[in-house]
C-alpha cells in the first residue's frame, strides 16, 4: 500500500518543480513510510511514497520502462492485485520480462501488453497513475469497489492528482475553497460519486478510469454493477459464495510481512477470521493474528441501546479461542479519544470533518495504531452489511419504501446526523433537503434494470445498489485513512469483484435464507463459526458510552466559543449550543446525542486546519 502523486502539465516544462512534486508527496508519508521516489519530465511530475508489503527489497516506485535508452511509461502504484502471479506468467507468455517479484512491475507489463485494457483482467485494489511519455497521455485508474481513494484537479494546463486531497492541495494551483453543494456533502450522509467537496477537486469514481491528454480529460467507466437473471438455487447459492470467499482470503493473505484480521466477534469479520485461520493452518503458517478494540469498563458497564444489544468482547474471545488465534484487545479510554494530538492527527488522515460516527474515528485510528506494532497488513470484514442485506434498513418496511437514502430514514438518521447545533439560516440557505432529493434520484437512475423483475425484488436492488455505491464508500473511506495513518494496510475481502457481483444478483429472499439478515452468509459459513456468532444479530463498531468521553466534548466547545475568532462560531445557533452545554448529563453517554457536538467542533478544526474558504 502506498501515496501516490502527481502533475501534468501541458503549457509549462515541469522538470524543474522538483521543490512542489516533493512536497506533494511528502503529505503522504505516513501512507508510505517505508521509502521514497519522484521522476521528472517536461511535462508529467510523479511521485509516490512506500508501505512494502511484497516484495520488500524490490518494486520501487515510480517504476518506468525505457524503449531506446529513454523512459517510454511511468507508473505510480497503489494497492494491491490478488492475482498478480497469474498474470504475470500470462505476459511472460507474451514475451515480457520481469526484474521484480512484486505486483507492481506486473501492472506496468500489462499496460504496455494491453493498454488501459488491463484493468479489466485485474483482482484486487488499487489506485494507479500511468503517464505514457510516448504519447503524451495520463491514464489515472481506480478499483471496482473504490477501496482505494484517488482524487484529481483540472488545472489550464493539464490536471494535479494524489491519493488524498492533501496531496493536491500542497501544489499552489490548488485551493481549499468549498461552495454550497460541497458543504451539504460535508454535513449530509450521501456520499456523491466523484464529488470530492473541495470546489474543483473530483474524485476518481470506482470502476472508472480518467484519461488526461492536451486536448482534455475524459472519463471511462469499466466496470459497474450490473443485472443479471439469478440461475443457481439455494444450495448452488451457498456453496458459490463459500467458495468465492475460500478463494478471495486465501489471495488476501499473500504478504512478506506480518498478517493479522479485525475481529469484532460479528459475523463478517467472524468469517473472514476463520477463512483466514483454516488457510493459514492448512499452509502450515501458525495462528492467526485477530485483533479487537472496545472501551475500559466495557465489560462490567455495558448498556444496550437501539443498535448495539451487547458487548463485543465476549464474542471475540469466543471466536479467537475457536480458532486458535493469537488475539490481542485493545483497551481505549476517554483520554486517549479526546487526546488533542489523536484527533489532530485524524483529522489530518481524513482532509474533511469526520463528524459522522464520531469517537468512532479516533478509536479505529488507535486500533490500527496498535495492530501496527505486530502486523503490517490485517484483513477486514466491511462491506458484508452492503452485500447481503445486513443493516436493519435493509429489513425496515418504511425504511425500504422510503423516498430517500435507506439509512437517512426515521429510525437510522439521527445515527448521521450532525446538524442540531447549527445555524437555522445557514441549513435553509443550503436546503440540505433538496441537495438530498436531487442526489438520490441521480442515484436511482443509474440502478441497473433487470426486465420482468417483480417490483418488490426491483426495489431492494435498488436499496443494495446505494448501499453498495454510496453508504460502503463512507466506510471504505475511514478504514484506509484511518489504516494508512499509521502505515497499516486493510483488506476487504467482501469487496472482491466476483464476490460483489455475484450476490448482487441473488433474490433478496435468498439473502435470507433462514429468515434473518444475511441468511446467505450465515449458511456458508455453517461449519465454521460456533453458534452463539452464527446467531448473532448485527451490532456495529463499539462507540464508547463513557459521559467522560462526552464531558471532554463540552469542554473543549465551550473553548470555541470563548474564542471570538473560532472560525465555526457564525456556523452555529448559539442559543442551541448553550442550552447543550447547560443541559445535564444523566447516564451513559450514546454517540446519536452527540453528533452535533462532534460537527461543530471538527468543522472548526478543519476549516483552521486546512485554512478552508467557504464560497456560499
Amino acid at each position: 500500500m502506498c501515496g501516490i502523486v502527481g502533475w501534468v502539465d501541458f503549457q509549462r516544462d515541469l522538470s524543474g518543480s522538483r521543490a512542489t512534486v516533493q512536497a506533494m508527496t511528502d503529505t503522504m508519508c505516513c501512507r508510505g513510510p517505508d521509502a521514497e521516489g519522484l521522476w521528472l519530465g517536461r511535462r508529467a511530475a510523479i511521485g509516490h511514497r512506500r508501505l512494502a508489503v511484497v516484495d520488500l527489497a524490490g518494486s520501487t516506485q515510480p517504476m518506468t520502462v525505457e524503449t531506446d535508452g529513454r523512459t517510454a511509461v511511468v507508473l505510480t502504484f497503489c494497492g494491491e492485485l490478488y492475482n498478480f502471479v497469474e498474470l504475470r506468467h500470462e505476459l511472460e507468455g507474451y514475451g515480457h520480462h520481469f526484474r521484480t517479484r512484486g505486483d507492481t512491475e506486473v501492472v506496468l507489463r500489462a499496460y504496455l501488453q494491453w493498454g488501459a485494457d488491463m484493468v479489466t483482467r485485474f483482482n484486487g485494489m488499487f489506485a494507479l497513475g500511468v503517464w505514457d511519455e510516448r504519447n503524451q497521455e495520463l491514464l489515472l485508474v481506480r478499483d471496482r469497489m473504490g477501496v482505494k481513494p484517488l482524487y484529481y484537479y483540472p488545472t489550464p494546463g493539464g490536471v494535479l492528482f494524489g491519493s488524498e486531497p492533501k496531496a493536491i492541495l500542497a501544489n499552489p494551483l490548488a485551493s481549499a475553497r468549498v461552495a454550497a453543494d460541497g458543504m451539504c456533502e460535508v454535513l449530509d450522509m450521501v456520499k456523491t460519486p466523484e464529488h470530492a467537496v473541495f470546489s474543483g477537486m473530483a474524485e476518481v469514481r470506482p470502476g472508472h478510469l480518467v484519461r488526461v491528454r492536451h486536448t482534455g480529460v475524459t472519463r471511462h467507466r469499466y466496470w459497474t454493477l450490473a443485472a443479471q437473471p439469478h440461475a443457481d438455487d439455494p444450495l448452488s447459492t451457498v456453496r458459490h459464495v463459500r467458495d468465492l470467499l475460500d478463494d478471495t482470503v486465501a489471495r488476501q493473505l499473500v504478504a512478506d510481512v506480518p498478517v493479522g484480521t479485525l475481529l469484532s466477534g460479528g459475523l463478517d469479520s467472524s468469517a473472514v477470521t476463520a477463512l483466514a485461520a483454516g488457510t493459514l493452518l492448512r499452509g502450515g503458517a501458525g495462528p492467526v493474528r485477530s485483533f479487537a478494540v472496545d472501551f475500559v469498563g466495557a465489560d462490567e458497564h455495558f448498556a444496550p441501546d437501539a443498535v448495539r444489544g451487547d458487548a463485543d468482547s465476549p464474542f471475540a474471545r469466543e471466536l479467537a479461542r475457536h480458532v486458535a488465534a493469537d488475539h490481542t484487545e485493545v483497551r481505549l479510554d476517554s483520554e486517549q479519544l479526546t487526546d488533542p494530538a489523536v484527533r489532530e492527527r485524524v483529522l489530518a488522515a481524513t482532509d474533511l470533518p469526520p463528524a459522522f460516527w464520531g469517537d468512532m474515528w479516533p478509536s479505529l485510528y488507535l486500533l490500527f495504531r496498535a495492530v501496527r506494532d505486530r502486523c503490517t497488513v490485517a484483513l477486514s470484514g466491511e462491506a458484508a452489511d452492503e452485500l447481503f442485506g445486513g443493516y436493519r434498513w435493509f429489513h425496515n418496511p418504511r425504511a425500504v419504501g422510503a423516498s430517500t437514502f435507506p439509512w437517512l430514514t426515521s429510525g437510522s438518521a439521527r445515527y448521521f446526523g450532525g446538524l442540531s447545533l447549527l445555524d437555522r439560516g445557514l441549513i435553509e440557505k443550503l436546503d440540505i433537503p433538496a441537495y438530498r432529493a436531487m442526489r438520490y434520484s441521480e442515484a436511482l437512475a443509474e440502478v441497473p434494470v433487470l426486465p420482468g423483475e417483480p417490483a418488490a425484488e426491483r426495489r431492494m436492488r435498488e436499496v443494495s445498489y446505494l448501499n453498495l455505491t454510496r453508504f460502503v464508500q463512507t466506510l471504505l473511506d475511514r478504514k484506509d485513512r484511518m489504516s494508512m495513518a499509521v502505515g497499516l494496510e486493510v483488506r476487504v475481502p467482501f469487496c472482491d469483484h466476483r464476490l460483489v457481483s455475484y450476490v448482487f444478483n441473488v433474490p433478496f429472499p435468498m439473502k435470507t435464507l433462514d429468515g434473518r439478515p444475511k441468511g446467505l452468509l450465515r449458511a456458508a459459513m455453517d461449519d465454521l463459526l460456533p453458534r452463539s456468532v452464527l446467531d448473532r444479530v448485527k451490532t456495529p463498531y463499539p462507540a464508547t458510552q463513557d459521559p467522560g468521553y462526552e464531558i471532554a466534548l463540552r469542554a473543549e466547545l465551550t473553548r470555541v466559543l470563548a474564542d471570538r475568532d473560532a472560525p465555526v462560531l457564525p456556523l452555529l445557533d448559539r442559543d442551541r449550543v448553550r442550552r447543550l452545554l447547560d443541559r445535564p448529563l444523566h447516564g451513559p453517554s450514546r454517540p446519536y446525542d452527540r453528533g452535533g457536538l462532534e460537527m461543530a467542533l471538527w468543522l472548526n478544526d478543519w476549516i483552521i486546519r486546512y485554512d478552508v474558504a467557504l464560497d456560499f
